[in-house]
């Protein structure tokens, strides 16, 4: 009994530092996006004046947009690389769910496999739902 309740406690264990890993991974790798991409922006408009701040200017319509984001990062806009990290910075909570969805199918707790799959879909619908395509 001792030998099935220790493998499962590591099993559990296992699951837990992956998911650290997995969230740790996503946050640096979002993080070394947006500073690639800040960099390039110093880099192109780093010698440019100050801004006139008096008049408002949003977000250009490219970068609201998964394809749009993605055009931008294979033609070396900036602001692309800025989007797309906020984009993986996005996703790295759902791909925890994603995983910790597998890992309770694995061990067949159907109770834990539902909760997770609403709120995978609450997520999802959330995150998801008002993006412009």
């Amino acid at each position: 009994m001792k030998n099935i309740i220790a493998t499962q406690l590591i099993q559990d264990r296992d699951v837990e530092k992956i998911v650290g890993k997995l969230l740790r991974f996503g946050v640096i790798t979002a993080s070394l996006v947006v500073l690639t991409g800040g960099i390039l922006f110093l880099i192109q408009n780093g010698a440019q004046g100050r801004p006139d701040y008096h008049i408002f200017k949003g977000e250009e319509n490219n970068y609201i947009t998964f394809k749009g984001i993605f055009m931008g990062i294979f033609t070396f806009k900036p602001m692309a690389f800025i989007q797309f990290g906020v984009l993986l910075l996005i996703i790295t909570p759902i791909m925890r769910i994603v995983f910790s969805l597998f890992a309770f199918i694995l061990e067949k707790d159907k109770m834990y496999v539902v909760i997770t799959l609403i709120v995978l879909a609450i997520i999802l619908g959330s995150t998801f739902g008002g993006l412009k395509v």
